[in-house]
């Protein structure tokens, strides 16, 4: 992809979330083109309505009613050829996903949705999807119930907030299971090896990792842990490492000042010619032209404090 075909954000409006927010759910009208822009947070967008042209790093797809799009944090997108495209939006802090939802990684339904999905090669960050009307309407219920709770005190409505969200995920989550039928077909859940390495690797990402160190950490041969990783995530151990590796890169670029060899370090890359072939590999555009482009513009979320 060349540099110049992904168009500047010229949005100014700044989202953030404030300490102690959840999750967020609102309807939008988008009559013109919404340019390419990224979030510090995981958006789910739901079209309910219209059309457009969906721009991401996965590439440009038709969107209509029962589409529905994930992005993790840092993945950008935009919407082009706008004609009166309704959307519901449903927005939650990595904070939140680390916390509160943690435990979806080793759930064999939403683990696919929000973990091993969204980083397998092709979709580098995103996960797209055709919602049967049946699962759309419900997650449209869930959406109107997390919207109204959007004013209430968290203090008396948290588990409200979060029981809906959970709702919401497991409703699209059993769409987005690879080879479910129409009732949902069981899933394997994942292997606790699996969720060990996937702590691992998380945890210590600027470790000059190897497979070989991996397994034994795990206590498991090589390829008997290639096998069980890349049956649960449809990528092997250090694949799935490079994309957490450049997601994270892609908040530091966001968010911080830090030079361009510091971030690459801090991940993992020391090598500054590896680290921008390994970035681009992920979001489609060089780690500086991705800071230039995005930084000062970087979609937050607000919730105003109750």
């Amino acid at each position: 992809m060349d540099d110049d075909d992904l168009p500047m954000d010229t949005s100014r409006d700044v989202f953030y979330f404030t300490e102690g927010a959840l999750a967020y759910a609102g309807y939008y009208l988008h009559t013109e083109d919404n340019p390419s822009h990224t979030h510090s947070f995981v958006e789910i967008a739901f079209a309910v309505g219209g059309s457009a042209i969906h721009h991401s790093v996965a590439g440009r797809r038709d969107l209509s009613r029962g589409d529905v799009v994930l992005l993790r944090p840092g993945a950008w997108h935009g919407y082009e050829a706008c004609r009166s495209l309704e959307l519901y939006n449903c927005c939650f802090s990595s904070e939140l996903l680390r916390r509160e939802l943690s435990w979806t990684r080793e759930d064999p339904v939403l683990a696919y949705l929000l973990w091993t999905g969204p980083y397998a090669t092709a979709g580098r960050g995103t996960l797209s999807l055709s919602v049967p009307d049946e699962a759309f309407g419900a997650c449209m219920e869930h959406l109107e119930a997390l919207s109204a709770l959007r004013r209430c005190s968290l203090a008396r409505y948290r588990g409200d907030i979060l029981g809906r969200l959970s709702l919401l995920l497991s409703e699209l989550g059993r769409v987005a299971q690879p080879g479910s039928g129409p009732r949902g077909t069981a899933a394997e859940a994942l292997n606790p090896a699996v969720g060990r390495a996937m702590r691992l690797l998380e945890a210590s990402l600027a470790r000059p990792w190897t497979l070989t160190d991996l397994a034994e950490e795990l206590h498991l041969t090589p390829s008997y842990l290639v096998r069980l990783f890349k049956a649960a995530t449809g990528l092997p151990p250090m694949a799935y490492l490079a994309q957490v590796r450049a997601e994270h890169a892609a908040a530091l670029l966001l968010h911080s000042g830090e030079p361009i060899t510091d971030i690459g370090r801090a991940v993992g890359w020391p090598d500054q010619n590896y680290f921008a072939r390994r970035f681009k590999a992920h979001y489609g555009l060089p780690a500086t032209t991705y800071r230039k482009r995005f930084a000062t513009s970087v979609a937050h979320l607000h919730e105003p404090p109750i």
